[in-house]
């Protein structure tokens, strides 16, 4: 089965600087200071008005961000922003997002404040010491966040080890893909014991379907839509630190209808389009067709087993077997001589108390003494 994606002719994403106050005017900053590779590309698409930098005397008003509690007050004491867009083709992409994400690097390291990326509701960070926008592009450098939704806690049954299939109220949803023109993706109905697998295999899915998409745009500039076959191989190539081959099912899921089994308050996540505008906004992630087994065991079966223990011989009359070779054979050990009785051995009397010896000095060899005649020659 094939699942239509729908290319739009452009793509906008957006990158907000909040700060208490911008002691520069933005258009003499934006883009002849920003450094690095992104000058040209920043200079470039200022000309071409595809990059936009907007200055706005008014506080930032988030709508759903994941900010920690440092975070939250710095934004409470910010009264200005500074909003940096992007609009062009799919087949820019990532030069496009990563030039606008370069010049908001810039401005908020300039004026100290505080990169907020709204898709994704996470900061990006600025500091003097830390790197600034990548030269290579890697989906791991804060281009994706994910959304964990769980049931209330009188709706979760108690975790039990022997039986993960009891509980099923775990949804993990990706934020970000749709600014590659893509569909976020989910994982619907896992145990809450699995949240970090789930994660983990949603990234891996994650950068399969991007680096597949790059690839396609970029050959096909322009395509008004793209086919994707509803089962995809994740081979260990497209893990980064190798692992399990696997399937997965891809399906066209309403983010807004929540499929778990069991009833109870969960939080909803918007990422796109309202349901029924005739926009894939989300793909659900789960085992392949024919799989004999529930969705987590799927997901433990997925994972790098972990390596083997070494075994530890605790019988005496066997000797362990070594798990690696010796450099050289050991020698044999000579038979142990029986000790010969010691006697005890007085000390011979001394003239002198022990507290008042002292040591003479040695004796000068003969060709160094001097007698007081041949001093006095001298």
């Amino acid at each position: 089965m094939k699942i239509i994606l729908p290319l739009p002719a452009t793509l906008t994403s957006l990158f907000i600087v909040a700060t208490e106050h911008l002691p520069f005017d933005v258009d003499s900053f934006v883009p002849w200071r920003i450094a690095g590779p992104y000058r040209r590309a920043a200079i470039t698409a200022t000309g071409s008005g595809s990059l936009t930098v907007t200055h706005h005397q008014t506080p930032w008003k988030p709508t759903a961000t994941n900010l920690t509690d440092e975070e939250s007050r710095h934004l409470r004491r910010t009264g200005q922003h500074v909003v940096v867009s992007t609009t062009a083709p799919p087949h820019k992409l990532p030069t496009s997002i990563q030039a606008a994400r370069a010049t908001a690097r810039a401005l908020a390291r300039e004026c100290d404040g505080l990169l907020i990326d709204p898709l994704t509701g996470a900061t990006i960070l600025t500091c003097g010491r830390c790197a600034g926008e990548p030269t290579d592009f890697r989906l791991t450098d804060d281009w994706l966040s994910w959304d964990v939704q769980v049931h209330d806690a009188a709706t979760c049954p108690p975790w039990d080890p022997s039986d993960m299939g009891v509980c099923d109220c775990l949804r993990v949803t990706s934020r970000g893909l749709r600014r590659f023109a893509l569909p976020e993706i989910t994982l619907d109905g896992a145990a809450c014991a699995h949240n970090l697998c789930a994660t983990n295999l949603l990234r891996t899915v994650a950068h399969r379907l991007v680096a597949d998409h790059l690839t396609y745009v970029a050959a096909h500039p322009e395509a008004t839509d793209r086919k994707i076959d509803d089962f995809l191989q994740i081979s260990p190539a497209d893990q980064p630190d190798g692992g399990l081959p696997f399937g997965v099912q891809l399906t066209p899921y309403d983010a807004e209808q929540g499929e778990l089994g069991r009833t109870g308050t969960i939080r909803r996540l918007k990422i796109g389009p309202p349901p029924g505008a005739g926009q894939i906004t989300c793909l659900k992630v789960g085992p392949p067709s024919g799989f004999p087994g529930s969705l987590n065991d799927w997901l433990c079966a997925t994972q790098k087993p972990a390596p083997p223990l070494a075994l530890i011989n605790c019988d005496p009359s066997t000797p362990p077997i070594p798990s690696l070779p010796a450099p050289f054979p050991p020698a044999p050990l000579s038979p142990p001589r029986p000790l010969e009785p010691t006697r005890a051995v007085q000390p011979a009397p001394s003239a002198t108390p022990a507290h008042t010896l002292a040591t003479a000095p040695a004796p000068a060899p003969a060709h160094l003494l001097r007698t007081e005649t041949e001093r006095a020659a001298a």
